[in-house]
């Protein structure tokens, strides 16, 4: 049986000490206002002073009084009710003889003496006096309380917000993760060496003490931490790196400490730290030196995982997106010794992804999973968990009771551009020229045989685009051509050609086109080599200011020449993709026409509507 890790007994936020505070105090002024309507008599009568109550009993008025302490209840015969008080010190019958009332009169009023109960008693003279004491009391109780929470926290300051994992209903296991072949067999190993140590040490075999997760957002390194610690079943921490760092220095090592010492004494475990990277950047690089908050909760993590002992059975997990900033000291052999890559799923994987996350959804029998996997490249495992949601929701608006093909194709397009803009109101001239625009990109992407296939054409606005045309590869590739870079160059000027040749002018709908195909010629020329007159060399050596986390200078290390054949380079890219724009639209305006006034028409063109209006013209795609 695996020893139990040490509690703490968790501190109680001030939120929770304010909302009892002002419970408790309701509570106690609930219970005095019952106490005082419980004991109160009903509708008061009227009261009358001594004199006109002697007058009434000379006249005969008077049937009956009722004594009770200082209070006199006065019932007339006519059965009206009448109510006095009488002198503290004084008889009644000294009181009233005082005031002229005979004694024959006296003595034939029938008078009636009530004592005063003793809860009756202590209740008319506590309530006044202890409820404003209670509600004192309890403000400085929740004073007192508030200071000793904080005496508290400065003594717990340097222990780390650490979280065990125990929701063991939602265990996870390498099941419910799909893809990531490679990276689960790596850490089958992991969990292999925690259930069964002996074995490895036997042959002499030494687990790797850090595993780090590295791949871009969403691929699911998190999801894959808590698959390990769900198939080895041994006590699972984890926190975020960024708890580590506060304000003082000296606190992150401090908590640092603490950490690893509660992995420690639950061993085997495993502690995941997820975002490493927000203090395992690179030492020397940012502000502060070496005395950085930082940079000493750096320094402590290195020195706890050479603290390790070989037979310790605890098993370091990090998660980081960057790893390209991280200290070449946490990355040494003896540390995060084994790097696990974790790429975006390819058409299977995203089928099998969708396929998971749909568990539990009621899906349409014309749903294909298949289909969806190929319209979705360069999603991650939390883009298509998050389109499967937006199908589910957008089903629920339509009224639905499934989820069908056409709320995730919907989807889809949200996910990438945002939600649809139908409201929008638009001129009918803007609708035609936002019509030729998206009629000239899906015309030039036709017309190229090393452009992507046209998957949609739509002029309805969605997010800041007023239209878009969606070109999807028919399959997945890490590679891409230079012919293929060249033809998305001419699909970007698609748009910008058209309007030029149609309307003799241009209008500022081709802005993000133009940016994006000036963005890609310059790579071409000065990251991917493809220059044919500067050859295969980069251009330019991007540095990056750690204490901002992202790049913002460029170092030149090239001379103004070069600078100038690059500029020129870069234009050359454009002008030549610009000219074959245009020479693929001027040479197919009447299937430009088509296009558009299906556009015009129908605001929206499938790939089968648009290629079978393409057809009839016989439009020979050509190279760039």
């Amino acid at each position: 049986m695996n020893p139990k890790p040490t509690s703490r007994k968790p501190l109680k936020p001030a939120k929770w000490n304010n909302q009892r505070f002002w419970r408790t105090t309701f509570f106690i002024i609930l219970i005095a206002l019952t106490l005082t309507l419980l004991f109160e008599q009903g509708p008061k009568p009227p009261v009358i002073d001594l004199a006109t109550l002697a007058q009434k009993i000379n006249a005969g008025e008077v049937s009956k009084i009722t004594v009770n302490g200082n209070d006199l209840k006065i019932e007339l015969k006519n059965g009206e009710v009448l109510a006095a008080k009488k002198e503290a010190e004084t008889s009644l019958s000294e009181t009233l003889t005082n005031y002229g009332v005979p004694t024959e009169a006296l003595t034939a009023l029938p008078l009636e003496i009530k004592e005063q109960s003793g809860l009756n008693f202590w209740l008319s003279i506590l309530i006044p006096t202890l409820l404003p004491l209670l509600l004192i009391g309890a403000m400085f109780w929740f004073i007192f309380r508030q200071a000793r929470t904080g005496v508290n926290q400065a003594f717990t300051f340097g222990r780390a917000n650490i979280h065990l994992f125990t929701n063991f209903k939602e265990r996870i296991t390498f099941a419910d993760v799909a893809g990531l072949k490679e990276a689960k067999k790596e850490l089958e190993e992991i969990v292999d060496f925690l259930k069964d140590p002996k074995k490895y040490q036997d042959i002499g075999a030494r687990i790797p003490r850090g595993v780090l997760l590295m791949g871009p957002p969403g691929t699911g390194k998190t999801l894959l931490a808590r698959a390990v610690a769900g198939e080895a079943g041994v006590p699972f921490f984890h926190l975020s790196a960024s708890e580590f760092v506060e304000m003082f220095v000296g606190v992150g090592a401090s908590r640092t400490r603490d950490a690893f010492n509660t992995a420690k004494r639950a061993a085997p475990s495993i502690l995941f730290i997820d975002e490493i990277d927000a203090v395992g950047r690179e030492r020397g690089a940012g502000l502060g030196g070496g005395h950085d908050e930082r940079e000493q909760t750096l320094n402590q993590i290195l020195v706890e995982m050479d603290g390790f002992d070989q037979g310790t059975r605890v098993i370091i997990l990090a998660a980081t997106n960057r790893p390209d900033v991280l200290d070449p000291a946490l990355l040494r052999p003896g540390r995060f010794d084994r790097r696990v890559i974790l790429d975006l799923p390819d058409i299977k994987e995203r089928e099998a992804i969708m396929k998971i996350h749909s568990k539990g959804k009621p899906l349409a029998p014309d749903l294909d999973l298949a289909k969806v996997a190929s319209r979705t490249p360069g999603f991650s495992g939390a883009d298509l968990a998050n389109l499967i949601n937006e199908a589910a929701i957008l089903a629920v608006q339509e009224g639905q009771k499934a989820i069908g093909q056409a709320q995730i194709y919907e989807s889809i397009e949200k996910v990438i551009l945002g939600p649809a803009r139908k409201s929008r109101l638009v001129s009918e001239k803007e609708r035609e020229i936002t019509a030729y625009h998206e009629a000239g990109h899906a015309l030039v992407s036709a017309g190229l045989k090393d452009a992507d296939p046209v998957s949609k054409v739509s002029i309805v606005a969605r997010g800041q685009a007023g239209g878009y045309t969606l070109n999807l590869p028919l399959e997945d590739r890490r590679l891409k051509s230079r012919a293929q870079f060249l033809a998305d160059l001419a699909v970007m000027l698609g748009g910008y050609s058209s309007e030029e040749i149609i309307f003799k002018d241009i209008t500022t709908g081709a802005s993000n086109d133009l940016k994006q195909a000036s963005r890609l010629a310059r790579q071409l020329v000065t990251r991917y080599g493809m220059s044919e007159k500067l050859g295969p060399q980069t251009f330019g050596k991007t540095e990056e200011l750690v204490f901002l986390g992202r790049e913002i200078t460029t170092e030149k290390n090239y001379s103004e020449k070069v600078a100038t054949q690059i500029d020129e380079e870069v234009k050359k890219f454009i002008g030549r993709a610009y000219e074959k724009a245009k020479k693929i639209i001027s040479s197919n305006r009447d299937a430009l026409k088509a296009v558009a006034k299906a556009l015009m028409e129908k605001e929206v063109l499938e790939q089968e509507e648009f290629y079978a209006i393409v057809k009839p013209f016989k439009l020979k795609p050509v190279r760039v």
